[in-house]
């Protein structure tokens, strides 16, 4: 990692360039990676076995 990555660039014209090409990959990509992880935000990650795990992966059209 150079000494500049992970820092704000101290030129104005620089930052904006970064700031306008993050936010075109953001436009055509959307947001690759979120801004905190599952166990931040208490998402349950634990799996149900069974018939329940399978009912709840049907589309609501195959009724």
């Amino acid at each position: 990692m150079s000494s500049s990555e992970g820092t704000a660039p101290r030129d104005p014209e620089t930052a904006r360039r970064k700031a306008a090409e993050a936010a075109r990959l953001a436009r055509i990509f959307g947001d690759v990676l979120p801004e905190t992880t599952g166990d931040e935000r208490g998402e349950d990650t634990r799996r149900t076995e069974g018939d329940d795990w399978l009912r709840s992966q049907v589309p609501p059209h195959h009724g």
